[in-house]
């Protein structure tokens, strides 16, 4: 018996010292940030009940309003952060809320901010080490005369430091666009397009992330289609933390080269031909990109980023044409939003196999958004476009 309670001694404080759990990779919820679609009542954050034994699988089981209309609900954090607060921001309104979704089922707004000195329209959103938020403005002033640049946000929505676009070369039109933080390469990497269509840019920028300088331009070379540089898109970084992938809105896909030196580089290494692509998602060894040409998704195989490989196309209806895109933490589902007269008010979810970069739809889950009534009342139809899986 001695022996006994000694071994289950040992097991509890063998217990007790090997730390807390890991958390765990299952998804029960889908948060999305959505417009009223007539502009006529408050835009709203949506909940969505993602476990398959709940009696309301795949229904919106909560909303959260602003309480502003027509805001333009655009992006919002690409991942659903370990604090439980979503920064998503409304362009239209040049303004970005904080949703608190500790309780998921109880989603509130916990604040909101606007402009960052005098640059305005905050359009992306990266996690800094500190838990703080990284925001790319597309602008300085309200007439989009000149380009905005880098702001450090607290995870409580006020404004720690900023960092213009300066020093361009005049040729060169910027609105910074997207962003990509490499922390181990002192780094940040932002994409340039403009969201009022002002004009086309074909660069992105390298900034230090210790101090946000901006540190060089680069001008992102032509491919055979003659536009494949233009309107850099979504940076990723990939497994090893120090390789960035760079997308273009016009299908290019690029690999930076000499991130850390002096000159860095930029080289096409793929072209998704003639569509529209928008956001990519980073699945393991896995690009998986937006392509509206398809309408669809198109898988690479990226464990040779300088030879990424076709391994699978998910054909989608015509006149679905995806836009957004985000991957669940188990890795495994990718939510899918965006336009074109049959996905406008509807969200898919994807199936990506982890082995081989296969791609499906899930037949179980399509989310209509024409409807009349929500949980906060009724205020028709609207039109979902930030998505990210709860953790």
């Amino acid at each position: 018996m001695k022996r006994i309670a000694a071994l289950l001694s040992l097991l509890l404080v063998s217990a007790s010292s090997a730390g807390p759990a890991a958390p765990s990779l299952k998804s029960d919820h889908l948060f999305v940030w959505t417009a009223d679609a007539d502009g006529q009542q408050s835009d709203f954050l949506a909940v969505i009940d993602l476990d398959r034994g709940s009696p309301t699988y795949g229904t919106v089981v909560a909303t959260a309003p602003t309480g502003v209309k027509a805001s333009k609900s655009h992006h919002s954090e690409h991942d659903m952060p370990a604090g439980g607060i979503l920064f998503a921001n409304g362009f239209g309104a040049g303004r970005t809320w904080l949703f608190d979704l500790r309780q998921p089922r109880r989603p509130s707004v916990r604040a909101s901010f606007a402009d960052a000195g005098t640059m305005m329209h905050a359009h992306s959103f990266g996690r800094l080490p500190s838990g703080n938020v990284l925001a790319t403005y597309q602008m300085t002033g309200h007439d989009n005369d000149a380009p905005g640049g880098l702001a450090e946000i607290s995870a409580d929505g006020v404004v720690v430091r900023t960092s213009p676009v300066t020093g361009l070369d005049p040729v060169e039109f910027v609105r910074p666009y997207s962003l990509a933080i490499v922390p181990k390469l002192d780094r940040i990497v932002t994409t340039t397009a403009d969201m009022h269509s002002k004009a086309a840019s074909r660069t992105v920028q390298i900034w230090r992330l210790s101090d946000l300088k901006l540190l060089s331009t680069i001008p992102l070379p032509a491919g055979p289609r003659g536009k494949e540089q233009l309107d850099s898109a979504e940076p990723r970084l990939m497994a090893d933390g120090r390789t960035v992938l760079v997308s273009t809105f016009n299908c290019g896909l690029f690999l930076l080269d000499g991130l850390a030196g002096d000159r860095p580089s930029a080289r096409l290494v793929h072209d998704f031909g003639t569509g529209e692509c928008a956001l990519p998602v980073v699945a393991g060894r896995y690009w998986v990109q937006t392509d509206t040409a398809l309408p669809g998704l198109v898988s690479l195989d990226i464990s040779k980023p300088q030879r990424p490989r076709v391994v699978d196309r998910l054909v989608l209806p015509a006149g679905q044409e995806p836009h957004w895109i985000s991957l669940s933490p188990d890795g495994r589902r990718i939510v899918i939003s965006g336009g074109g007269k049959a996905l406008k008010n509807k969200i898919l979810l994807a199936k990506i196999d982890p082995k081989s970069g296969r791609l499906a739809l899930d037949p179980t889950l399509s989310i209509d958004f024409d409807r009349t009534s929500w949980p906060h009342g009724d205020s028709g139809k609207a039109i979902p476009h930030g998505a990210v899986f709860s953790r």
